[in-house]
């Protein structure tokens, strides 16, 4: 489904991607981790181009384009593979939840108020929003915004949807309902890269983590593997640091 091969990119001096190639299958959840800095964020704004690499080439389902030069239909095709979920949720705000929805529907897909109106009912039901779809952001929580974005992702029918540290900007307990959508699009075989701090949702429902650091991929495998029994000494350190116990242990965060 993606394939990334020797992607670099910068900014100014620093190099924040380091030659990475890796490839995610179709229907796999992938949790990027790593220290803050280790170019996570940036690797999956990459893969949509709002980050614009130096060099490498990008391939998400049938499309494929070399980063160092590329046309402006090469770019609107490789967007259009998948959907970005931020972590700040970016909804409209003079608009309600349902025309969120909508809005890209009548725009993009070029379908009917009514037939745009019906998918978004669907999809906030989906997420557990349908009673707020009348409801402006405004008066929404964090978390019944995050939802609402999901749903708006998946409106597009994307080949992959991005999750970029979807639950940072909540409170923590809202960070639960939004944790339950995401592992029931994982359940329905959903193909997804998620930059978390969760390490307990990666352990449970990735099917794979990659650990970067320092703008490389430094140890990626099985989520249980990576996160509960990695021999890697800056794998291994990082985990000590983010749940404060021996990363053998079982996680109770």
């Amino acid at each position: 489904m993606i394939g990334v091969k020797q992607l670099n990119k910068r900014f100014g001096d620093k190099v924040v991607l380091d030659n990475i190639s890796l490839t995610i299958g179709e229907g796999e959840v992938v949790a990027i981790i790593g220290p803050s800095g280790s170019g996570k964020s940036t690797l999956l704004r990459c893969l949509n181009l709002l980050e614009k690499p130096e060099s490498g080439v990008i391939q998400i389902g049938d499309v494929a384009l070399d980063t160092a030069s590329y046309s402006a239909k090469e770019e609107h095709a490789l967007r259009g593979q998948t959907a970005m979920v931020f972590q700040n949720y970016s909804l409209f705000r003079n608009k309600t939840a349902l025309e969120n929805i909508t809005e890209g529907l009548i725009m993009v897909k070029k379908m009917s108020k009514a037939q745009a109106s019906e998918t978004g009912m669907q999809l906030l039901d989906l997420v557990g929003m349908a009673p707020q779809a009348h409801q402006y952001p405004i008066t929404l929580s964090g978390g019944q915004q995050q939802r609402v974005s999901i749903a708006r992702a998946l409106a597009v029918k994307p080949r992959a949807i991005l999750f970029d540290e979807p639950t940072s900007a909540l409170d923590p307990e809202r960070v639960h309902e939004v944790l339950q959508v995401m592992k029931s699009l994982a359940q329905q075989k959903t193909t997804m890269v998620i930059v978390t701090h969760e390490m307990q949702f990666a352990k449970e429902v990735a099917d794979r983590v990659i650990f970067m650091a320092d703008g490389h991929i430094v140890e990626q495998g099985p989520a249980e593997q990576v996160i509960s029994f990695s021999d890697n000494p800056v794998t291994r350190r990082f985990l000590r640091q983010m749940t404060n116990i021996d990363t053998n242990d079982d996680f109770n965060i």
